[in-house]
């Protein structure tokens, strides 16, 4: 299975527990930009109609930028910036 594959099948499994609470550690890093799109799309839709709450780990700002909220740490220093 490729690195893309595994990603789309550790999405899956996540949204099929039907969570609250979903922890992603770079939910598309291992996935080229049109299917990282279509994995942020449908978690962005989970979020709204759901009201599943995602706490999101990514080096991409693109994919940070779908988020409500940003938090960057930097050498040790929080800020925070919201995007809506």
């Amino acid at each position: 299975m490729s690195g893309g594959e595994q990603q789309r099948v550790a999405v899956a499994r996540a949204l099929a527990k039907k969570s609250p609470l979903i922890l992603a550690d770079e939910p598309t890093g291992n996935l080229d930009t049109h299917n990282g799109a279509e994995v942020m799309s449908i978690l962005c839709k989970l979020h709204d109609e759901q009201k599943i709450t995602m706490v999101m780990i990514t080096h991409d700002n693109k994919i940070a930028h779908y988020c409500q909220r940003i938090i960057h740490i930097e050498d040790g220093l929080i800020k925070s910036e919201e995007t809506v």
